[in-house]
């Protein structure tokens, strides 16, 4: 059975958990779309987002390289158009605004407390601004709605979590 998922939240909204328990319950792989997105080496900061055209070729690659995967982000841009067009299933995380922004405290927490490895350097600084960003994820997901809506892709959409 060929299974392509993908999931979108807001940050701290349980995307890569899921992600992970979907991808070792089904034996698939599991992709992070901040890999895609940012440029991350040797465990610097995500401070430079990659240029369009490797983007693209990162996202294609692992497209026609897979028959079965599960992608996960914040992302709700045209340069994930191919992503939601092929998949089975959109999985719509909505958490509360609170929950999210105390989750991502909590994990910011155990990173700085070497508890959790961390994907990147994390500072208080790029704390605060995720959670700034984050307060305002919720208009973001209104818009992803929409673009669903507009591509008639509503019926892909699993459930609203």
């Amino acid at each position: 059975m060929k299974m392509k998922i993908f999931i979108i939240g807001g940050p701290g909204s349980g995307k890569t958990t899921l992600a992970q328990n979907l991808s070792k319950q089904y034996h698939i792989p599991h992709f992070d779309l901040d890999e895609i997105n940012w440029i991350n080496e040797n465990g610097k900061f995500y401070g430079h987002k990659r240029d369009k055209k490797e983007r693209s070729l990162m996202l294609d690659n692992i497209l026609t390289s897979h028959s079965d995967w599960i992608f996960e982000g914040v992302y709700f841009k045209d340069w994930i158009d191919p992503i939601i067009e092929q998949a089975d299933k959109i999985i719509i995380l909505t958490p509360s605004n609170w929950l999210r922004c105390y989750r991502c405290f909590k994990r910011f927490l155990k990173r700085k407390l070497g508890l959790e490895p961390s994907p990147h350097k994390e500072t208080f600084i790029s704390f605060l601004k995720l959670t700034l960003w984050n307060h305002n994820y919720d208009s973001c997901l209104e818009v992803f709605r929409q673009k669903l809506k507009d591509k008639n892709l509503n019926d892909k959409i699993e459930k609203n979590l």
